[in-house]
Protein backbone atom coordinates (compact mmCIF):
# COMPACT_ATOMS: atom_id res chain seq x y z
CA UNK A 1 0.00 0.00 0.00
CA UNK A 2 1.19 3.34 -0.87
CA UNK A 3 1.36 6.08 1.78
CA UNK A 4 0.36 9.66 1.13
CA UNK A 5 2.37 11.90 0.77
CA UNK A 6 3.23 14.57 3.46
CA UNK A 7 4.00 17.50 1.30
CA UNK A 8 0.19 19.58 0.58
CA UNK A 9 0.02 19.56 -3.52
CA UNK A 10 -0.43 23.66 -4.13
CA UNK A 11 -2.27 24.62 -7.07
CA UNK A 12 -1.38 28.30 -6.85
CA UNK A 13 -0.57 30.89 -4.59
CA UNK A 14 -4.12 30.87 -3.09
CA UNK A 15 -5.50 27.09 -3.51
CA UNK A 16 -3.69 23.43 -1.96
CA UNK A 17 -4.57 20.29 -2.10
CA UNK A 18 -4.56 18.59 2.24
CA UNK A 19 -5.58 15.12 2.50
CA UNK A 20 -7.81 14.64 -0.44
CA UNK A 21 -9.59 18.27 0.32
CA UNK A 22 -8.78 21.15 -2.23
CA UNK A 23 -8.90 24.33 0.00
CA UNK A 24 -9.04 27.91 -1.01
CA UNK A 25 -7.21 30.25 1.25
CA UNK A 26 -10.62 32.62 2.04
CA UNK A 27 -8.35 36.02 3.43
CA UNK A 28 -6.43 36.40 0.49
CA UNK A 29 -6.02 36.21 -3.45
CA UNK A 30 -3.64 35.88 -5.46
CA UNK A 31 -2.72 36.19 -9.13
CA UNK A 32 -3.70 33.82 -11.80
CA UNK A 33 -1.15 31.61 -13.44
CA UNK A 34 -3.37 29.18 -15.54
CA UNK A 35 -5.45 32.48 -17.36
CA UNK A 36 -3.11 34.68 -16.33
CA UNK A 37 -4.12 38.33 -18.22
CA UNK A 38 -0.04 39.57 -18.66
CA UNK A 39 3.48 37.63 -18.08
CA UNK A 40 3.81 39.38 -14.82
CA UNK A 41 0.60 38.47 -13.22
CA UNK A 42 1.97 34.51 -14.10
CA UNK A 43 5.47 35.64 -13.16
CA UNK A 44 4.09 36.72 -10.03
CA UNK A 45 1.44 33.78 -9.22
CA UNK A 46 4.16 31.64 -9.96
CA UNK A 47 6.00 32.83 -6.96
CA UNK A 48 3.28 33.37 -4.60
CA UNK A 49 2.52 29.18 -5.48
CA UNK A 50 5.81 28.40 -4.29
CA UNK A 51 6.17 30.48 -1.52
CA UNK A 52 2.99 29.05 0.11
CA UNK A 53 4.25 25.32 -0.57
CA UNK A 54 7.09 26.66 1.37
CA UNK A 55 4.78 28.11 3.94
CA UNK A 56 2.82 25.15 4.18
CA UNK A 57 5.52 22.75 4.46
CA UNK A 58 7.27 25.03 6.87
CA UNK A 59 5.23 23.45 9.97
CA UNK A 60 1.71 22.09 11.82
CA UNK A 61 -0.99 24.69 10.62
CA UNK A 62 -4.83 25.30 11.32
CA UNK A 63 -7.55 26.29 9.17
CA UNK A 64 -10.01 28.20 9.97
CA UNK A 65 -13.63 28.46 8.63
CA UNK A 66 -15.51 31.71 7.95
CA UNK A 67 -19.16 32.90 6.70
CA UNK A 68 -18.75 30.32 4.05
CA UNK A 69 -18.14 26.73 3.57
CA UNK A 70 -17.49 26.19 -0.10
CA UNK A 71 -16.90 27.96 -2.69
CA UNK A 72 -18.40 28.20 -6.27
CA UNK A 73 -15.96 25.54 -7.30
CA UNK A 74 -16.06 23.11 -4.57
CA UNK A 75 -12.99 24.21 -2.56
CA UNK A 76 -13.23 24.69 0.91
CA UNK A 77 -12.45 28.26 1.97
CA UNK A 78 -10.42 28.35 4.73
CA UNK A 79 -7.86 30.70 6.62
CA UNK A 80 -4.38 28.89 6.91
CA UNK A 81 -2.66 30.22 10.43
CA UNK A 82 0.54 28.99 12.41
CA UNK A 83 1.40 29.88 15.74
CA UNK A 84 -2.17 32.79 15.66
CA UNK A 85 -0.63 33.98 12.46
CA UNK A 86 -2.26 34.19 8.80
CA UNK A 87 -0.12 32.58 6.51
CA UNK A 88 -2.52 34.22 3.72
CA UNK A 89 -1.05 37.59 5.32
CA UNK A 90 2.33 36.73 5.24
CA UNK A 91 1.62 36.58 1.15
CA UNK A 92 0.34 40.12 1.52
CA UNK A 93 2.87 40.98 3.37
CA UNK A 94 5.48 40.28 1.12
CA UNK A 95 3.51 41.96 -2.37
CA UNK A 96 2.54 38.15 -3.23
CA UNK A 97 -1.24 38.30 -2.22
CA UNK A 98 -3.93 41.09 -1.60
CA UNK A 99 -6.42 40.84 1.47
CA UNK A 100 -9.86 39.31 0.10
CA UNK A 101 -12.41 41.67 -0.06
CA UNK A 102 -14.47 39.92 -2.27
CA UNK A 103 -13.78 40.62 -5.67
CA UNK A 104 -10.94 40.39 -7.93
CA UNK A 105 -8.48 42.84 -9.01
CA UNK A 106 -6.28 43.31 -12.01
CA UNK A 107 -2.87 42.39 -11.62
CA UNK A 108 -1.70 43.78 -14.48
Amino acid sequence: MASRPEIPCVVDGDTFWLDGVKYRISDIDTPEISEPRCQAERALGETAKYRLLSLLNQGPFGLKGGLRDEDKYGRKLRAAYRDGRSLGGILVEEGLARTWTGQRMPWC
